[in-house]
């Protein structure tokens, strides 16, 4: 009997050592929990992203004044009937 108990106790030992003390323990699970944490919060963000995304595409199929602002502001374009006029910074003579 004591034979077995000394033997249960190195074995329990041995897997503790093991446990907290080699790269695969607990040492492992923290980095992975970090990473498992800094995904989370990216995902988070790339979801958000697909959100804005989408509700962007979907008012560029739906409406005209989506796809006309866009025109202005990336392109430059300006409608038949509007004029432009564009306003220089003030530059002062020296």
């Amino acid at each position: 009997m004591r034979l077995l108990l000394v033997s249960l106790m190195l074995a329990f030992l041995l897997l503790q050592g093991r446990l907290w003390l080699s790269g695969d323990g607990i040492r492992e699970v923290r980095r992975l929990d970090a990473q498992v944490l800094a995904r989370t919060e990216e995902n988070n963000l790339l979801a958000a992203r697909n959100s804005a995304l989408e509700a962007e595409v979907q008012n560029l199929k739906q409406g005209l004044a989506a796809a006309e602002e866009r025109a202005r502001t990336e392109l430059g374009m300006v409608a038949t009937d509007e004029t432009f006029y564009l306003i220089a910074p003030y530059q002062p003579t020296d």
